[in-house]
Order: structure tokens, then C-alpha cells, then sequence
């Protein structure tokens, strides 16, 4: 009897032909596709996804289980409303995968640094909106770093549906990035009757009252939980400020894809 051999780390058969790495055949079930597909673009809701790929809610929960199991997608309860979870795809997690399946084909597709996007400042990439409810840490930390990353490229703002001062601790994480963070808090309602290109939610609850902008911008959703409840302090909640900034600075990484591709363009 033959025992199976390994070619680049994968299983070979008899016959000599690799089978495909378990990323490939978890990611190669159209459903689950369908659902991965959904979360490149925006957390979302189980009822939201089960609208989305038109399938029951028990087969979408089964397979988001399987994704969760090999950490592609992780689950984060609403801070909006507690029956609520939003569902989150790991991009980072899925680009390690993804390369080191390609070098289970070939060893010249090892995995590599994922190269940083340049836009070019010739071009115009619209204007993007941060919301979060206080608009006092998370929503104008993404927007420093968003206008950081670009070098002032895109133009940036960011608002909240009940604005308050700007938190020491997003002055301090900013800082520890070489940002200088100066910021004056913003009402949601005073930006409703402008034109942004990107709408981008970081709470559960800014998602649920945010207004209508002209013109259809592209929206997305990142459920971020406010640092501010994870202690008394300060100082006790500098940690959480430096996790936001950082998972921030991830998901704006990937973005900046999404705008050098011209997603949110009009037609």
C-alpha cells in the first residue's frame, strides 16, 4: 500500500498530483465563496448575509462556522444592540493563506510582503467619510491615518451622530504613529447634504442612525467596539487605544486597494 508523500508541504496522490491545500478546498465551496465575498466589502449581520446569497440561515450559519473554525472570519457582538454579532474576514489572515497555497503549487509563489499602495496624486479619488458616534477617537484617528497613508491624496473627514471632545488617548496612539492629531468634533448632520464618495461606519450604533448622503456614495462597515470601555482611565484604556488604531491602520491598508482600483467610482 502507498503511503501518501508530501510535495511543497501538500499531500500528494499515487499518481503523483498534489491535493489542493485545505485553504483552497474551504474557500472553494461557492457558498462559502459567496459569503467571503460579501465580507471583503463590509461587516455584516447573519440576517444581512442570509439576504445577500439567498440561503437559509441555518446553511449560512453552518458555513460560517467552518470559516470561523480555520480563522478566516471572526465574530463580534453588536455594541448596538446585544442580539445582534457582526461578522469580520480577516483580509491579512486570508492574503498569508492565500500566498502559502500558491506555494504549495509552485515554490516560485512563496509568500511575500503584501507592497504598499501608492495612489497617484494626479488622480482623483473622491472624498471619504469616517463615522463613529462620538467622533472623539476612532473616527478621527482613521482619518489621520487615512490622510497620513496618502500623503493628503485623499480628501479626508471624519463626523459623529453625538459628537464630543477629542480623547487624550487618540492624541497619544496617533502620536506614537508620527501623526499629529488636531481635530475639532463634528455633527453627522452638518456633513448629510454634502458629496463623499466613501461612507465608512466604525460603531454599530453610528450604522443604525446614519443619515443619507447625496449621490450614492459607496458604503462599508467596520464594527470597531469604543475603546473608551475598557476601563476607568486613561491609562487603562490606552491599550484599547492602541488595538483600534492598529486593526484602523489594517483595514485602511486594504482599503487603499479598493480606491486604487476604483471601486466607488461613478460610472
Amino acid at each position: 500500500m502507498h503511503q501518501p508523500v508530501l510535495m511543497y508541504g501538500c499531500p500528494v496522490s499515487v499518481s503523483g498530483v498534489p491535493a489542493p491545500p485545505p485553504f483552497v478546498r474551504l474557500v472553494g465551496d461557492p457558498l462559502r465563496w459567496r459569503l467571503l465575498h460579501e465580507l471583503a466589502g463590509s461587516d455584516l449581520r447573519v440576517r444581512e448575509l442570509v439576504e445577500a446569497v439567498e440561503q437559509p440561515q441555518n446553511l449560512v450559519s453552518y458555513h460560517l462556522a467552518k470559516l470561523r473554525a480555520a480563522h478566516l472570519v471572526t465574530a463580534r457582538r453588536s455594541s448596538f444592540s446585544g442580539r445582534d454579532t457582526y461578522y469580520h474576514l480577516d483580509l491579512a489572515r486570508c492574503a498569508e493563506q492565500w500566498a502559502h497555497a500558491g506555494a504549495e503549487l509552485h515554490p516560485g509563489l512563496r509568500p511575500g510582503a503584501i507592497p504598499p499602495v501608492v495612489l497617484s496624486p494626479r488622480r482623483a479619488y473622491g472624498r471619504v467619510l469616517f463615522l463613529c458616534t462620538g467622533n472623539s477617537g476612532r473616527s478621527p484617528m482613521a482619518e489621520a491615518l487615512l490622510r497620513h497613508r496618502t500623503a493628503g491624496t485623499v480628501d479626508v473627514a471624519s463626523a459623529g451622530s453625538h459628537p464630543k471632545s477629542l480623547h487624550p488617548n487618540a492624541v497619544r496612539v496617533m502620536a506614537e504613529y508620527g501623526i499629529g492629531l488636531e481635530h475639532e468634533p463634528t455633527h453627522v448632520a452638518t456633513l448629510q447634504h454634502q458629496r463623499f464618495r466613501w461612507v465608512i461606519s466604525l460603531c454599530d450604533r453610528v450604522r443604525e442612525d446614519c443619515p443619507d448622503f447625496p449621490g450614492h456614495p459607496g458604503t462599508t462597515h467596520w464594527s470597531l467596539p469604543d475603546p473608551n470601555q475598557e476601563g476607568d482611565t486613561d491609562d487603562a484604556t490606552l491599550p484599547a487605544y492602541r488595538g483600534t488604531a492598529a486593526e484602523l491602520d489594517r483595514r485602511i491598508g486594504f482599503f487603499l486597494h479598493r480606491l486604487a482600483a476604483g471601486e466607488g467610482d461613478p460610472p
